[in-house]
């Protein structure tokens, strides 16, 4: 990871707190030191450093090692400052002017995805929803969500949306997830209204979970659906940016 343009010390104090981090439990040094390949003398002197800056937190009776208190304030300021709206409004402001369509985002509220907002370029389209629509399934975002569903709640809505369709193929629906979260976009023909489909897209976190879906409405003859479609591949790489706002990273191959 080092190189001229990066400072290798910071690189290595960063990923000794990654290792603990990413554990379930406190960290000893010879855990530390097995994970980061660091030698024993440089670590030591790592570990006193973070610990003193209260990034590290060793318990002494243990020996072990635990994210410090800083890392709480760090997160309830990054919460704070983090106005989720604020950050992704241009961007889909951007979408929807590039493709002359409505774009609305949605996200997890009590039982199911519901529609937060709406930016709206055909003004004379009736897109069958509007802020508080609690969506389906079958729609985009709906589609989405059970993409990535990551939580018991998401699990259950899914079941109860499944017993609602008539003629449910679980197969079908199977192979329709894994598509999504291969391509990270989905299709819907006419999910609430007719002559009117959409686009769905994902914006994730770091840990590759649901932040929220975000959908491209239209007139069915305008909305492309095909993989290779230009429109599609600059929607789904702005999504990756905004993705990567919540410290999302593409899996290196």
């Amino acid at each position: 990871m080092s190189s001229n343009s990066t400072i290798g010390s910071l690189a290595l104090g960063i990923q000794i707190i990654d290792a603990v981090a990413q554990s379930d439990l406190p960290l000893k040094f010879s855990d530390i030191q097995e994970v980061t390949g660091i030698s024993k003398s440089n670590l030591y002197k790592y570990l006193n450093t973070l610990t003193q800056l209260d990034l590290l937190y060793r318990d002494q009776r243990r020996g072990s090692y635990s994210l410090g208190y800083k890392f709480l304030q760090y997160g309830t300021s990054a919460l704070q400052n983090a106005d989720f709206i604020d950050r992704l409004t241009p961007y889909f402001k951007e979408i929807s002017k590039i493709t002359s369509m409505t774009t609305l985002f949605a996200t997890w509220v009590n039982e199911g995805p519901i529609i937060t907002n709406i930016w709206n370029t055909n003004y004379g389209l009736n897109i069958g929803a509007q802020v508080g629509t609690k969506l389906p399934l079958y729609s985009a975002s709906g589609k989405i969500f059970a993409a990535y569903a990551h939580s018991m709640e998401m699990t259950n809505w899914i079941e109860q949306e499944q017993q609602a369709i008539e003629n449910f193929d679980i197969s079908k629906f199977q192979n329709e997830m894994k598509q999504i979260r291969n391509s990270q976009y989905t299709y819907a023909y006419e999910p609430l209204i007719r002559h009117v489909s959409s686009l769905g897209f994902p914006i994730l976190n770091y840990k590759r979970e649901l932040i929220g879906s975000f959908s491209v409405v239209g007139f069915s003859e305008d909305i492309p659906h095909e993989s290779d479609s230009e429109i599609i591949q600059r929607i789904v790489s702005m999504s990756k940016e905004m993705s990567a706002i919540y410290g999302y990273k593409e899996k290196e191959e």
